[in-house]
């Protein structure tokens, strides 16, 4: 397979490292001048989205005499106006932040301001939408604690730094925190405090104070989860991600923001509440990189772990405890601790850092920082015994390093520059060398590169299998008529699934890599093992299932090389059911229907995916009706098969739902309390309709449903509606199908149909916006407790746990679910 699969064209140049992003929600985001743009790879052709950043007035930090106004501390703030604003630097949040369990997109400017940004999934717009303004909150802050400063500031050699007094933090009110809106002027906040913060102050107090305010650098953490002896409180969340924002002081802030009490896809006007929870003087210069990482080691546990870089050109290592961060309720600048000092001051700055810590060594973090002589450094730290090891230092680029982005488990290191190369270098015991681009070089695979100027940033996709990059274009090559005014930059996509580890003689990806890499048998062998490992890392049920990349791989060798679909196919299920012997892909689906009750409910989802979104995709088979439906009649015996494994597969997700949702009622009537807004006493709806599933499948349920059936009739809920009615006549709707309603209207011709709810198996409201999956093309309006996800195996011969918040993921194919918005707006595509 070529390496090159497509690119599209910026209206603006970008001109910082890292100015594109990959969210786990498979959307891609690029920083270009004042607009940042974000598409979705699985059609660059389709609508995209955008953030226009307008101008803002500066940080209202005081007034400075006029005859100050020359000094020499004030003149980076004189000289840095500029008529509109530009990205600096973005950052993706994890998935479930969001009002509807999406990502939140973070943004710092020019002006050192930094924004939360979320997808206007309720505006039908293509603007996104401002959620808060994290500077605002900062100066509400700072301003509250008089900018830490002491009585005698003259003391400081340089306006740039500022002492804390030690009894600052304990004056300020124990949690400092505010909600925003999409339509709230950041100059209401400042209202209340314009007096005190336009009072009068001297130059190196404005230089520090702006200093303190102007933003360089974000970057989210992975997600945090909180632990059991505090996970239903309601004074902590229990999941949650820290923002980072590094400034021009050499100070971090960091920000927590829990995910939503409750999902929704319905309200406009939709808050984030981020709680300012830490400090940290990390440098003497500005921060110019952040990179994030969890550390599990057995004998410890789990360490969040924080790799900041300067332009001074250290390089730091930082550790905290993820529970003190979750219950953190007030800034404390002893969050985090200095693990390490990789790399001391130096002339050379810092221009990116990634961090990575592989799953077979989860006490293992491999750091490589990017310099901005062209430079790149690895070195490896051992957590559990703070053992440190630099690898060593590498000439990897002849200008600024502007991406790095580890893949595969951390055994390759992609990396690009401003002077518009690309380099593969693999981790090898104690050293990096450099490996090939897989497959082919990019300079015979794009049609940009006569054109293309520097390299602004790299990124990597969920599934692991496909890398992005963003490069600006040269002024004076372009059509000043044509091209010069629309086409400023653009971004490219490129298969690495059959990445080589192989060391060649001539280390350069000028050379011809088909006298290294031989015949197309060694490409596919490597593409077996990568696609085989992506698929190993989404049977985690932590991992946001997004398989958009690994579908679109498989795809194109369904189409070209059958054969080797095939046999990765048997080798990755016949693993499940302890069946590597048989060589066969009939033997391996006949025997995966009947064992279906014994694996997990992430790898039935997994299975569905494969079954619709890659076997059955030209077939385009209805949602099916119930497990007692018979297969879609395809002519090719083995689609029969794999329809068949799907109605098996979607059969034992009903009855792992329909169990959950009879034991979820079961345990509440036997409990207590009473019915409240807690997770743990979640109530599921539809029973009636459950019941009537089951009379209409008894021969062929598991027999331990039927028990459950009987204990459920004996308990009288009088929420429950034994029959429903059409939402457009108001006739009857017989229960037929958990999937479609027919009503029993008597007018000729008049009968509507009405979808069912995937969740609860009750009508769909037609009134009210309802989740939809982009799967299997289900609806639901209810949601389920995060429990369900995560069963083992099938929940009839266990006891029920409920636990967990209601996430909008989809009960068969275990994908994000979202609302469905017109062709015209930009749209989500996991899969």
């Amino acid at each position: 397979m070529d390496s090159f699969f497509q690119s599209t064209t910026l209206v603006a140049s970008a001109s910082y490292p890292d100015s594109i992003a990959w969210s786990e929600e498979n959307l891609v985001a690029i920083a270009s001048g004042h607009i940042i743009t974000i598409l979705s790879p699985a059609s660059i052709v389709s609508p995209r989205g955008l953030i226009t950043l307008p101008p803002n007035k500066p940080f209202s930090v005081g007034a400075v005499k006029k005859e100050d106004l020359n000094a020499a501390c004030l003149m980076p703030n004189l000289l840095s106006r500029e008529n509109r604003p530009c990205s600096r630097s973005i950052s993706w949040s994890p998935l479930g932040l969001a009002p509807n369990s999406g990502c939140l997109l973070a943004v710092c400017t020019t002006e050192g301001r930094v924004k939360i940004y979320r997808a206007p999934f309720c505006e039908f717009n293509s603007e996104w939408v401002e959620v808060v303004d994290v500077s605002d909150m900062l100066l509400y802050y700072l301003d509250s604690i008089k900018f830490g400063e002491l009585l005698v500031p003259e003391q400081a050699e340089s306006g740039l730094a500022i002492e804390w007094q030690e009894t600052s933090i304990s004056k300020v009110p124990k949690r400092i925190k505010r909600s925003y809106d999409s339509n709230e002027s950041s100059q209401t906040l400042l209202q209340s405090k314009k007096c005190n913060l336009l009072s009068q102050v001297t130059a190196k107090q404005y230089s520090s104070r702006h200093a303190l305010l102007s933003s360089t650098i974000v970057a989210w953490s992975p997600v945090l989860h909180s632990s059991a002896n505090y996970h239903s409180s309601n004074s902590f969340c229990s999941s949650c991600s820290i923002l980072a924002t590094g400034g021009k002081s050499g100070n971090i802030s960091f920000w927590r923001i829990c995910e939503p009490p409750c999902y929704t896809i319905e309200h406009g006007r939709l808050s984030a509440d981020p709680v300012l929870i830490g400090l940290l003087q990390a440098h003497n210069s500005w921060v110019t990189a952040i990179s994030w990482a969890i550390s599990s080691a057995s004998s410890l546990e789990p360490q969040l772990i924080l790799s900041t870089g300067s332009y001074d050109g250290s390089v730091k290592l930082w550790t905290a405890d993820i529970s003190v961060l979750i219950k953190s309720a007030e800034p404390n600048k002893a969050c985090f601790s200095l693990l390490k000092e990789v790399t001391s001051s130096s002339s050379i700055s810092i221009s990116t850092i990634s961090l990575v810590v592989p799953a077979q060594s989860p006490d293992m973090v491999i750091l490589a920082a990017g310099k901005g002589s062209g430079s790149v450094e690895v070195c490896i730290c051992h957590i559990s015994n703070n053992e440190f090891q630099s690898i060593g230092i590498y000439d990897a680029h002849d200008q600024k390093v502007t991406g790095l982005a580890w893949s595969f488990n951390g055994c390759c290191l992609y990396s690009c520059s401003q002077d518009n190369s690309v380099r593969c270098w693999a981790l090898l015991q104690n050293s990096v060398l450099e490996v090939f681009f897989p497959s082919a070089t990019r300079k015979s695979s794009t049609k940009y590169l006569q054109v293309s100027d520097p390299c602004f940033g790299i990124a990597l996709s969920p599934g692991g299998l496909m890398i992005t990059l963003v490069h600006s274009f040269d002024a004076n090559l372009l059509n000043p008529m044509y091209q010069a005014r629309t086409q400023k930059a653009a971004a490219e996509f490129f298969w690495i699934g059959g990445q080589s580890l192989m060391i060649p003689s001539e280390k350069h990806l000028d050379y011809n890599p088909e006298t290294i890499s031989g015949s197309s048998e060694n490409d596919l062998m490597f593409w077996e093992s990568n696609i085989l490992w992506s698929l190993e890392c989404f049977e985690n049920v932590d991992k946001p299932l997004s398989l958009w990349d690994i579908i679109a791989a498989l795809v194109h060798f369904r189409k070209t090389i059958p054969l080797f679909l095939e046999n990765l196919l048997i080798k990755w299920i016949s693993k499940w059911f302890g069946l590597e012997s048989v060589d066969s892909i009939e033997k391996i689906l006949s025997h995966a229907g009947n064992m279906l009750s014994k694996i997990s409910s992430r790898k039935l989802h997994l299975l569905n995916i494969i079954c619709r979104r890659l076997m059955l995709i030209e077939a385009k088979a209805s949602v099916p009706n119930g497990i007692q439906d018979k297969s879609s009649g395809l002519d090719d015996d083995e689609k029969i098969l794999w329809d068949n494994l799907l109605n098996k597969v979607e059969g034992e997700l009903r009855q792992r739902l329909v169990a959950f949702s009879f034991g979820a009622v079961l345990s509440h009537a036997a409990s207590s309390s009473s019915v409240t807004s807690d997770v743990t006493n979640w109530l599921p709806n539809g029973i009636v309709q459950m019941e009537q599933w089951l009379s209409i499948n008894l021969d062929f349920v598991h027999p331990r449903l039927k028990l459950l059936r009987a204990k459920i009739k004996e308990i009288k809920n009088s929420d429950c509606i034994k029959e429903e009615s059409c939402s457009f006549c108001s006739a009857s709707v017989p229960f037929e199908s958990p999937e479609i309603a027919t009503c029993a209207s008597n007018k000729l011709n008049k009968n509507h149909q009405l979808p069912r709810c995937a969740v609860s198996m009750q009508l769909c409201s037609i009134t009210e916006p309802m989740w939809f999956c982009v799967c299997c093309r289900r609806w639901a309006g209810r949601l389920i407790p995060q429990s369900y996800f995560t069963m083992l195996g099938t929940l009839l011969d266990e006891p029920l746990t409920v636990h967990g918040s209601l996430k909008p993921l989809c009960p068969f194919c275990g994908v994000l679910l979202q609302r469905l918005l017109p062709d015209f707006l930009l749209s989500t595509s996991p899969v």
